[in-house]
């Protein structure tokens, strides 16, 4: 500032002092001290943070995906049901009864036994028989027409490999046939039905045979039906079945018998052996067993196995009912060819 013209010296002397003391006042006031340094000044320091407890650092993410528990309400895979087989054994031993070969009896379980299939999505044909009359087990029996049931898939493909297991449907004249053979049927349409909903490893046919019971002594008063399935079978059809199994008197014992004619490699029956002791299954082999409808079929050079045979009181007789039968038994035999099918 400068000072006024016209004025004293000494009144220019103090307003030049006053002026100078306004400056200084201001220039104090402008000035911010720096807020002191807490750790260094002479105050008391704010008490530390509370250690930090240290912990093992979070993993990344697994690259491995976990598997995941399927929703409660998903499909589950299908079992074989012995009590669904156990009904089949009492329908044919009670409702229906004996049924030799060209009884109206046997057509009534031809009519059954092709409607259960056919329910199932299966493609199913009766396949004609001529049988001649004879003696069976004691009581003589008129010639005629039995039948098999023939079941094939939709798309069923006859010029490439395939399985084929059969039972026979018929019975001697005095027998309800509750272990021979309804045992045998009742797995085949088990089996039937496991494979409409769960697949199997190569196609499979099922075959229900007419007239497997004996018309006299001898081998060819015997095994009609299946006798007269091979013989018609085309040579593609013969060289693309890999394997025939034979369902007979498979509801008795505690452990499986495997058998064969004598004549079949013995792949069948060692893959056979193999399922059962997967599903922890005891099995009996032998290999002289032609008293079923896998023995036609082992003539003609299939591969086969017989599953069943072990021995009961009833045998061919009138006790030949569903008591006879045990549902542990099914299971085990219904188990282990469903592991063969699949495996």
């Amino acid at each position: 500032m400068t000072p006024h013209a016209g004025m004293p010296p000494v009144a220019a002397m103090v307003a030049l002092a006053a002026t100078l003391l306004i400056v200084a006042l201001g220039a104090c006031t402008a000035y911010q001290a720096p807020e002191p340094d807490r750790a260094t000044s002479g105050r008391s320091a704010a008490p530390p943070a509370s250690p930090t407890v240290s912990r093992s650092p979070t993993p990344p993410p697994s690259t491995t995906p976990t598997p995941e528990e399927p929703p409660a309400d998903s499909p589950r895979p299908e079992r074989f049901r012995e009590d669904l087989a156990l009904r089949t054994v009492r329908h044919l031993a009670l409702r229906i009864g004996p049924r030799h070969a060209t009884s109206p009896a046997f057509a009534e379980a031809v009519r059954w036994t092709s409607s259960r299939l056919r329910d199932l999505g299966y493609d199913v044909r009766r396949q004609p028989v001529q049988v001649p009359g004879g003696v069976s087990w004691g009581v003589p029996v008129s010639r005629g027409v039995s039948h098999n049931v023939v079941a094939t898939t939709p798309r069923f493909d006859p010029t490439a490999p395939y399985l084929l297991v059969g039972a026979h449907l018929d019975t001697v004249p005095p027998a309800p046939g509750a272990e021979d053979n309804a045992s045998g049927v009742s797995v085949v349409l088990e089996l039937a039905r496991l494979a409409t909903s769960e697949g199997t490893r190569l196609p499979v046919v099922f075959v229900l045979f007419g007239a497997e019971e004996p018309r006299g002594s001898g081998d060819d008063l015997h095994h009609f039906g299946s006798t007269a399935y091979v013989e018609r079978l085309s040579p593609v059809e013969r060289s693309n079945l890999v394997a025939m199994v034979s369902l007979d008197r498979v509801g008795v014992g505690q452990a499986v018998p495997v058998c064969t004619g004598g004549l079949s490699p013995l792949v069948v029956q060692q893959q056979l052996v193999g399922a059962a002791a997967a599903v922890d299954v005891a099995t009996t082999r032998c290999t002289d067993n032609q008293s079923s409808d896998h023995w036609s079929f082992e003539k003609a050079g299939v591969a086969v196995a017989r599953i069943g045979s072990t021995p009961y009181a009833a045998y061919h007789g009138a006790a030949d009912l569903p008591g006879v039968v045990s549902e542990s038994q099914l299971r085990r035999v219904g188990t282990t060819m469903w592991r063969w099918l699949t495996g």
